[in-house]
């Protein structure tokens, strides 16, 4: 495209930005030794480049046009607010206090910018809270800043791990997330690459839904660098060995890696009292709502050792006194090996800085909960999940598995319904209920089976709704 500014004429795509000019363009292959643009793309299959045009709206549109466009899109969406839903495995529908939004709303929190002392406003110090609140939930003293999401928090700690016992291999359940186990692949780079991580997945028990101890031991070798598991797993079984498996991770030199969701803590022994060396998690039940196309924030713990903390992809807060008597600063610490401070020379490169946001509303959200609020929740999260599990399984064809405990997160099987589940979830939709996430495609061993959350906002009268809807939708 082209444009008339004054008496010259431009062209390009964004005419307004001077790194856009084809003088610009020319000078940039000629430095990196490239003849075209389309050079640039060479590895991306013909097939998969676009040739033709855009089938956008013709230009010259009005804001008014445009925007009613956009909203009409939008319009075809359909919330968790309006639809009752049973959705879980990763981003959960939990409550979230009105007090939350409206203080990581607040200016000093939304506009401050990381390294300039005049904009802190305090930012330092609910960093310090967040850290604090969180290592105390965990039993573990040391917590860094967070990173993009619960995927992104483990495939550093397992590269943590891999730094600090100089092996490349990682045992982990075959029961993890697909999409959490797609992010550590990426994390632990392909194998032609020298900093390549082996992952080895260990068997899950088929009527627990628990780590199966024996496999484990059996790939346990001089290799791994670390054993990773989660409590509660992907498919919500609570890990009754988890000790078990830490002892046997030790034994062969490597370190024991533990993925939880923190709002679990409340009924659940805290990792690091069952010998977890480094913690990862979500960031998301703690206060931030479901959202989509972007980071909802994951979270790396340890102990507070050296080794650990020299390993850290992200900053630190730390407290120190200043030459007022009892007076606190807040300071970031351990940036030197960040790739905010050395690039390429970091420990990792840990991605941006929009999660930190949310480590606002989860410091606020601990901080009204407490250790009784958590307790309470956590309760109240059982109670709900067992009920909900209890009327379910009663279904003619339709059974629970596997059959341990769990937190939450359940597995519905309804392969003796002779239906599918994407069969399911349709008539589920046409009730307004979003039916449980089809595990069909990523574990095809459990069949036509369906992983179902319950959190502390459904209501009896909600579980007894779907139960209804499902005893209508598998007859």
């Amino acid at each position: 495209m082209s444009k008339t500014i004054g008496t010259a004429t431009v062209t390009g795509a964004h005419p307004f930005m001077a790194n856009s000019t084809p003088e610009a363009k020319e000078r940039m292959l000629e430095a990196t030794g490239f003849d075209s643009i389309d050079d640039l793309f060479a590895q991306i299959p013909a097939d998969h480049r676009l040739t033709g045009r855009l089938g956008l709206p013709a230009g010259g549109r009005s804001e008014a046009a445009v925007r009613r466009r956009l909203l009409d899109a939008l319009a075809k969406n359909e919330t968790c607010e309006e639809n009752l839903s049973f959705i879980g495995g990763g981003c959960w529908q939990h409550y979230v206090p009105a007090v939350c939004d409206e203080i990581v709303s607040r200016t000093e929190f939304v506009t401050s910018h990381l390294g300039t002392p005049a904009s802190d406003y305090g930012r330092f110090h609910v960093w310090f809270e967040f850290a604090s609140q969180l290592g105390e939930l965990l039993d573990l003293d040391f917590v860094g800043l967070p990173v993009y999401s619960y995927g992104c928090a483990a495939g550093h700690a397992i590269r943590m791990a891999a730094r600090l016992t100089d092996r490349n291999q990682v045992l982990l359940p075959a029961c993890i997330d697909p999409e959490r186990l797609a992010v550590i692949r990426n994390y632990c780079e392909p194998p032609e690459m020298e900093g390549h991580i082996e992952i080895v997945t260990v068997e899950f028990d088929r009527e627990t839904g628990e780590i199966d101890l024996r496999d484990l031991e059996e790939k346990l070798s001089e290799r791994t660098a670390a054993v990773y598991f989660e409590n509660p797993s992907y498919l919500g079984t609570i890990e009754s060995a988890g000790a078990a498996i830490g002892a046997a991770a030790r034994a062969v030199g490597a370190e024991t890696i533990v993925g939880v969701d923190p709002i679990s803590l409340g009924v659940l022994a805290p990792p690091g009292r069952y010998g977890a060396d480094i913690v990862v998690g979500t960031l998301q039940t703690l206060g931030v709502h479901m959202n989509c196309g972007g980071g909802v924030g994951g979270f790396i713990a340890s102990r507070d050792e050296e080794r650990y903390a020299y390993e850290y992809p992200t900053i630190a807060i730390t407290a120190c006194e200043t030459t007022e008597p009892g007076e606190l600063a807040f300071a970031p610490t351990l940036v030197e090996q960040t790739s905010a401070m050395t690039r390429e020379g970091a420990k990792d490169w840990y991605g941006n800085n929009s999660v930190r946001l949310w480590t606002v509303a989860n410091a606020v959200y601990m901080s009204l909960l407490g250790p009784r609020g958590f307790a309470e929740i956590g309760e109240s999260i059982v109670r709900r999940g067992s009920y909900a599990a209890g009327r379910i399984g009663e279904l003619p064809g339709v059974e629970i598995r596997p059959g341990g405990a769990f937190f939450k997160d359940f597995v519905v099987d309804f392969e003796g319904t002779g239906r599918t589940v994407d069969e399911i979830n349709a008539g589920l939709r046409e009730r307004a209920i979003f039916g449980g996430r089809s595990l069909s495609s990523t574990f095809p061993e459990l069949g036509q089976s369906a992983l179902y959350a319950v959190t502390e906002i459904h209501t009896i009268e909600d579980i007894d709704r779907l139960v209804d809807g499902l005893t209508e939708v598998t007859r």
